[in-house]
């Protein structure tokens, strides 16, 4: 809720009051000799002058019907004439005042049009400036607020831009993955192994259901990831029967922390393809991950050798797309190769889910 607006309204109300007490307080200390009644000079002014907060309204709201800048003969011309109908009639009131309360006591004006055309002569001029000044101080308000609308406009844009880049780079895993993994299927099937492909099956629709009941959704926790990564390396070792051993270790306050939906299975996916598959020989695939200070760090780790194919795979440079797109330069993304194999760090601000 905009807590501008009554804000706004107070300082009106409170600004005209305190311009006629001022007024006021001039003429009575400028006529001290007199002894006029300092609560009929005081109050005469301040309604004199209260007026100018219905009139300060009205400006309000012509001028966002017929704004002042940029400037242009026709509103110009309008406000014009609505200043000096105004000041006209504010002279009248003024003197109709005057005449009722008789704040000057024997030295009262007694008739209306003497007054009124002395009151003219002299309000009207400076009626037009405090109606200028209004209309451009409202005019300018106008501008900041229109100025805000854009600013949260485009930054809901931008919000709803990145999100659906994120989605896209998302929907980029999902065929990959499952591309993969139907080929790992038609392998099974092929060996002769029905029994393993089935279960196969089975972990996928596991996969599937996961992917889709979190589609367009940014985070998880990482327990929620930890959960699917551990179903993906279930139906790998299928694949590659006693070639594969894994590893996953999620230490117990890292749990609970938010992670991008699908970010543990392409590194994963990316250590066995590149790892495991291009070799004949057994290998091992370890998943750690942690909290330390501001971070959260993640290694996927997998023996072998680091190839060229590793850093241009479709699932790995999405995966670096997505972290850029999510945290900027908070997040960190190394590959390096290691006595022994290589190791995949990722490191992003720690957040709880």
């Amino acid at each position: 809720m905009d807590s501008r607006p009554p804000r706004r309204g107070r300082f009106v109300v409170a600004f005209w009051l305190l311009f006629g007490a001022i007024s006021g307080l001039q003429i009575q200390l400028s006529m001290l000799a007199h002894h006029h009644s300092w609560v009929l000079v005081l109050g005469y002014q301040v309604l004199v002058w209260a007026v100018w907060i219905a009139c300060s309204h009205v400006i309000a709201a012509l001028v966002r019907r017929v704004p002042l800048v940029p400037p242009r003969p026709l509103p110009i011309l309008l406000h014009l004439g609505v200043a000096l109908a105004f000041a006209t009639l504010h002279a009248m009131f003024w003197v109709g005042v005057e005449l009722w309360l008789r704040p000057y006591d024997f030295m009262n004006p007694v008739a209306f049009l003497p007054r009124f055309e002395e009151i003219a002569f002299v309000q009207v001029p400076l009626e037009l400036v405090l109606y200028a000044l209004v209309a451009l101080a409202w005019n300018a308000d106008a501008l900041a607020a229109r100025d805000r609308e854009r600013e949260r406009q485009a930054a809901q844009l931008e919000k709803s831009l990145a999100e659906a880049r994120l989605h896209a780079l998302e929907l980029q895993l999902q065929p990959h993955f499952l591309f993969n993994t139907l080929n790992g299927i038609a392998s099974l099937i092929r060996a002769g192994q029905q029994a393993q492909a089935i279960e196969m099956m089975g972990g996928l629709s596991d996969l599937l259901r996961y992917s889709l009941e979190h589609a367009g959704g940014t985070r998880v926790t990482l327990e929620a990831e930890a959960g699917m990564a551990r179903r993906y390396l279930d139906i790998q070792r299928l694949r590659f029967a006693d070639r594969l051993t894994t590893e996953l270790d999620v230490a117990p306050e890292a749990r609970r922390a938010q992670v991008p939906v699908l970010l543990l299975q392409p590194l994963a996916e990316n250590a066995i393809q590149h790892g495991i598959a291009a070799s004949s020989a057994s290998g091992r695939v370890s998943i750690h991950a942690r909290r330390e200070g501001d971070e959260l760090r993640i290694e996927v780790r997998n023996t072998g050798r680091l190839g060229v194919a590793r850093r241009e795979g479709v699932g790995l440079s999405t995966t670096i797309s997505r972290l850029a797109q999510m945290y900027g330069e908070r997040a960190r993304f190394e590959l390096l190769e290691e006595p022994g194999g290589v190791i995949a760090r990722v490191a992003i601000p720690w957040s709880v889910a």
